[in-house]
């Protein structure tokens, strides 16, 4: 399996998840086990970011709805923000759109309906990488 991280973006406890742009058999598993990482360090929301994502296969759905369904039964909240066509069919197709709240960009997915970014926080959090992949 590969040793591949994904950029991970804290904002208080919303775990922003950056995804590549090609999710398949080769990769899935390695991101279901990132994405549960972010769930497992306390994360009340989850987004993964397949803004940049223009292939997701049937492997890829299958560990993103794993996900969600581990978030749901934690207590946790799970966005996808998905802006290519392509992959938009594919989660309309599987239903996954009628499952996991889909946006079209992590502001939206972070924001008020009309997609602006809440600047004031109430927990005063603020935004930090996680460049050293939580160790």
């Amino acid at each position: 399996m590969s040793q591949e991280r994904y950029p991970v973006l804290w904002i208080g406890q919303v775990a922003v998840v950056t995804l590549p742009m090609e999710i398949d058999v080769t990769n899935a598993d390695a991101i279901r086990e990132e994405l549960l990482a972010a769930l497992n360090r306390s994360a009340a929301l989850l987004v993964a970011d397949m803004s940049t994502t223009n292939f997701c296969d049937s492997s890829g759905v299958s560990a993103l709805v794993h996900v969600f369904r581990r978030a749901a039964i934690g207590g946790s909240a799970m966005r996808l923000v998905v802006s290519t066509p392509g992959v938009q069919r594919v989660l309309s197709i599987t239903g996954v759109d009628r499952l996991v709240d889909v946006y079209p960009s992590v502001a939206a997915s972070l924001g008020d309906p009309n997609g602006h970014v809440d600047q004031a926080r109430p927990d005063g959090a603020t935004a930090k990488a996680d460049t050293d992949g939580g160790a």
